[in-house]
Order: C-alpha cells, then sequence, then structure tokens
C-alpha cells in the first residue's frame, strides 16, 4: 500500500511572503526585498485523485480549511459521489448551448418555441452570464417574485430554470438545485361577475348583431364546448353528420403569431368524442354547404403536410375560403357585443390588462353550465370537454345561476329566526 504524503495539505510558497522557505524559493535578488517575518502567508494546498484518476489541487486560506476538504474529498471520491467543482463554474449560457439540443426535438413545436421565448426574454437576460453553481435559492426567489410579472409567466420562465438545473445536478454540475422549492405568486381571486358567463338569451342577442355568415360559428361553439382551436380545425373527415358525432383529433394552434397545425389536442383527455344537437348539426352542415370541404384526412405527423394547413379539409372557415383567425373573429365579436349592450372590460389581475367581457372562450363555459343545470354527472361532463379530472371542470366551467342570491334568501328565510341580543 502507497504511503500517504505527510505534507498533504501544503502550504504554497508566494513571492510577496518574507519568510525563511519563501525567501529560500524567491530569492530577494531576483524577485525583490521583503519584510521578513516567521510564519508563513502562503495559501494551502490541498491535494487528491478523483475517481478518474486525475490529481486535483483546490487551494485554502488556512490548513484547518484545507484539511476538511482533503478528508471529504477523499471520503467522496471512496464513495464514488465526488463532483468536480469546475463543472458548475460554466455559465448558464453555456450550460444552455450543451443543454438545449437535448430537448429541442421533444414535445410540440409550440411547447419547443414557448420554451425559447421564455429563455430569449426572462431566463438568458438575468442568469445567462452567472456560473450555475454561483445561483442560490433566494435569488431565484427574488427573481420570481419581483422581476417577473403575472403568474403564467413565471410558471413559464421557472419551468424551463428548473429544467436546466434538474439535468445539471444530473450530470454532476452542481449538487443542490436552486429552483427547488421556489414559489411563484398565488392565484388571483376574481369576483364572481367577472367570471360569470353569458346567459342564452345575451348569446342570442350578439349572434344577432354579428353577420350572418359567423352565425354557425357561434352556434357550433355554443352547442359544443369545444376549444377554439379544435373547432376552427375540425376536418371534414372527423365529423359522422348521420350519427351526429364529432371525433376530436387535432386542433390549430396559434404560436409566435403564426398557426400551427397540431396533430394532437392539449391533452390526452383531448382525444374524445362529442355528441352534436340539432342545432350543431345544422351549423355544420351550413358550414358544409358553403365550402364544400374535401373529405379527405390528410395526415398531420408528416413532415410535408405539416408545412400545408389543408384548408380545402376544414369545415370552419373565413368568409373567403382561409383560415379562420381568432384575430378576424374578434373583429367580429368585439362590436357584437358592444352593440347588444352587454360589453364590459374587466382588468385581468396578474397581467394589469383591460379586457373585453365576454370573451369567445366563454361560450365553453356556456356549455358547461348548461350540462350542470342539466344533471349531467361531473364524470361525464369531464370527459365530453377534454378534461382529465372532474374536479376542475366544477371550479372552472360550471358556474352558479343567475338567480342563485334569490334562491339562497328564501331558502334561508323559510326557516328564519327571530334574532336577540345578548350581553
Amino acid at each position: 500500500m502507497a504511503r500517504r504524503a505527510t505534507n498533504n495539505p501544503r502550504q504554497v510558497r508566494t513571492k510577496d511572503c518574507g519568510c525563511t522557505k519563501c525567501i529560500t524559493e524567491y530569492p530577494p535578488e531576483q524577485y525583490g526585498e521583503r519584510k521578513k517575518r516567521r510564519d508563513c502567508i502562503g495559501r494551502w494546498q490541498a491535494r487528491f485523485r478523483d475517481q478518474d484518476g486525475r490529481q486535483r489541487g483546490p487551494h485554502f486560506d488556512t490548513f484547518t480549511e484545507a484539511q476538511a476538504a482533503l478528508d471529504k474529498a477523499r471520503s467522496e471520491v471512496r464513495a464514488g459521489t465526488y463532483q468536480d467543482p469546475q463543472r458548475g463554474a460554466i455559465p448558464v449560457a453555456a450550460w444552455y448551448e450543451v443543454w438545449w439540443p437535448t430537448q429541442e426535438k421533444k414535445g410540440a413545436v409550440t411547447t419547443r418555441n414557448r420554451k425559447l421565448s421564455a429563455w430569449r426574454v426572462h431566463v438568458e437576460p438575468k442568469w445567462g452570464r452567472r456560473k450555475l453553481n454561483s445561483i442560490t435559492w433566494i435569488e431565484v426567489q427574488d427573481w420570481i417574485t419581483n422581476d417577473v410579472k403575472g403568474r403564467a409567466t413565471q410558471l413559464k420562465a421557472l419551468e424551463l430554470l428548473r429544467q436546466m438545473m434538474k439535468a445539471a445536478k444530473k450530470d454532476q454540475r452542481i449538487t443542490i438545485d436552486p429552483t427547488e422549492d421556489v414559489e411563484v405568486s398565488a392565484p388571483t381571486a376574481k369576483h364572481p361577475d367577472d367570471m360569470r358567463p353569458p346567459t342564452a338569451q345575451q348569446v342570442n342577442l350578439i349572434r344577432a348583431h354579428m353577420k350572418p355568415y359567423y352565425h354557425p360559428v357561434v352556434v357550433f361553439a355554443e352547442e359544443t364546448g369545444m376549444r377554439w382551436g379544435e373547432y376552427t380545425g375540425l376536418r371534414m373527415a372527423h365529423i359522422d353528420l348521420d350519427a351526429a358525432t364529432v371525433k376530436v383529433k387535432e386542433v390549430l394552434t396559434e404560436d409566435n403569431g403564426k398557426l400551427r397545425r397540431k396533430p394532437a389536442p392539449k391533452t390526452a383527455a383531448g382525444f374524445r368524442t362529442v355528441p352534436l344537437t340539432a342545432a350543431a348539426v345544422e351549423a355544420a352542415k351550413t358550414m358544409i354547404w358553403c365550402h364544400n370541404p374535401s373529405s379527405r384526412e390528410s395526415d398531420p405527423e408528416d413532415e410535408d403536410e405539416l408545412l400545408e394547413m389543408h384548408t380545402e379539409e376544414l369545415i370552419f372557415r373565413g368568409p373567403e375560403g382561409g383560415l379562420l383567425t381568432r384575430h378576424n373573429f374578434r373583429r367580429q365579436w368585439i362590436p357584437a357585443i358592444q352593440a347588444a349592450g352587454i360589453a364590459r372590460k374587466v382588468r385581468n389581475p396578474e397581467t394589469k390588462r383591460l379586457e373585453w367581457w365576454p370573451r369567445v372562450h366563454d361560450l365553453r363555459h356556456v356549455f358547461a353550465s348548461r350540462l350542470k343545470d342539466a344533471g349531467v354527472p361531473e364524470k361525464d361532463v369531464q370527459v365530453i370537454m377534454g378534461h382529465e379530472r372532474g374536479g376542475k371542470v366544477t371550479w372552472l366551467y360550471q358556474h352558479a345561476g343567475p338567480d342563485l342570491v334569490e334562491e339562497v334568501r328564501s331558502a334561508l328565510a323559510g326557516g328564519a329566526r327571530a334574532l336577540r341580543a345578548v350581553s
């Protein structure tokens, strides 16, 4: 067994010290005169070999620190847990260049573009020049709390940084993930009046003030509860008018201002069969009569097909036969809700922006509330609306009726008791 060095840790000689050993190592004639001193001021070097057999020699200010670090490093090498601190000294921007190629082919195109946006706008400007192992938990929490505005933006920025740090930890570049247990802002509560969807009468008013061409779109959305990207991306091959059903297989989604054909719904639960009412069937037939869509089913998974939207297969289109975009539809929707006398501006508590109520998406809320009032079980509502858990449907989409206050007051009045003062 090889002997362990007796001068490890060893003190490193320096040109600035005037002790006997440093003067011997660095003569005054060559390196200048120094004031003589008894004790050396040089740093201490702790030498050991890592798992790969490479010698390491970090420096410390005192012998005690060097000895403690040496004992710890030897124990970690024996246990196979030693991590080279230099691996974590890489800047975050350089680590991103190493990490991103392992991610850029994962998930949908829209997901990747969202991560790229979060990197360019939020993560890189703040952390790009910092070393991985220099970032602390309190710094990340302060960044999320005070620099990143809006809960949704906080979630996206933190998700990207967290994925990068988890990968760095797995790659043995850092020992502690500084994003662990970092919290984003709590959801801001909205008043029920700001969340309640329009009534059926109000939807009729809105539709009456829109151009007749768009009436079938509003009717179909109200009667099916489908998401905007699901019915604007509905293809002739996916609707069965005889069975009065629609199979949700793909969607249109907006990404950086461009529409993309996404070969899967929002979640796995989005793959579903939606029953059509007589009104929804008539709405679909009207649009089919207008555009005579092709029943051919192009493959959204084909890279060549992805380059084309194959608008000729779509049922719901713009008046000129092109894609029905959210922007163009809002140009019809907002004047209609204003003319109907129900429009109001609601301030988004997270973004602080003023938004028009009701939104086109509120037609989905109208549908869910109708199912609730009809007594449809929550589990069935979950399936029809394409949600992974029923509870979310209850608190997100199903709203109390407009007569709730009077119903509660009447119920309480029946069993009311006189109040008396007590001392």
